[in-house]
């Protein structure tokens, strides 16, 4: 049986634990995929049909798993990052699906990790074009706008990662687990 709240609406089941990390498997990248479809082309409509584009052919997804019953279960936020030149780095396509949005800063920790990988890869400038809604986040985990800038008719910011906020992650420190239902 599902929780009631005081005014009668049921509350939906939200895991207790997630995990940010790279993703390693093919189920976990085609959800990612999926996810992403989701966010930018249905929901958002920045794109008729797919949000595929050449970047993906060497880019790094992150995903964002919940748990369920001690196993990953689903992705449900993901972020791709990417060289495009010796030491610069991208993050692009940050999504996390609508019913975890305020859930467990999955947004923060994917960026954290993006980046944090990243600067132990070599990174020595982080970039990303940022939706101006989200700006305020970015800011607030150090980042700084340099330009207003136009993506598909949208507004958004280039923005860039202060690095010393971020430590490198190597491989083996990879696996953020978030075990609450903090909103963000």
């Amino acid at each position: 049986m599902l929780p009631d709240t005081p005014d009668n609406t049921v509350v939906p089941f939200r895991p207790g634990a997630y995990t940010v990390r790279l993703a390693n498997r093919g189920w976990e990248r085609d959800h990612a995929l999926a996810l992403r479809h989701q966010v930018f082309c249905v929901e958002q409509g920045l794109f008729s049909k797919s949000d595929r584009d050449e970047v993906d052919r060497h880019a790094q997804p992150i995903v964002a798993l919940s748990w369920y019953s001690g196993m990953a279960d689903q992705v449900v936020g993901t972020v791709r990052i990417h060289e495009a030149s010796p030491g610069l780095w991208y993050g692009s396509r940050l999504a996390v699906a609508e019913g975890y949005r305020r859930m467990a800063c999955l947004g923060t920790e994917l960026i954290r990790l993006a980046v944090g990988t990243a600067h132990a890869r070599g990174c020595t400038r982080f970039l990303a074009q940022v939706q101006q809604r989200n700006v305020p986040l970015f800011e607030s985990l150090h980042w700084q706008a340099l330009e207003t800038i136009d993506v598909r008719g949208r507004p958004h910011a280039l923005m860039e990662a202060d690095l010393a906020q971020y430590p490198p992650c190597a491989e083996s420190e990879l696996g953020i687990v978030t075990t609450s239902h903090r909103v963000a």
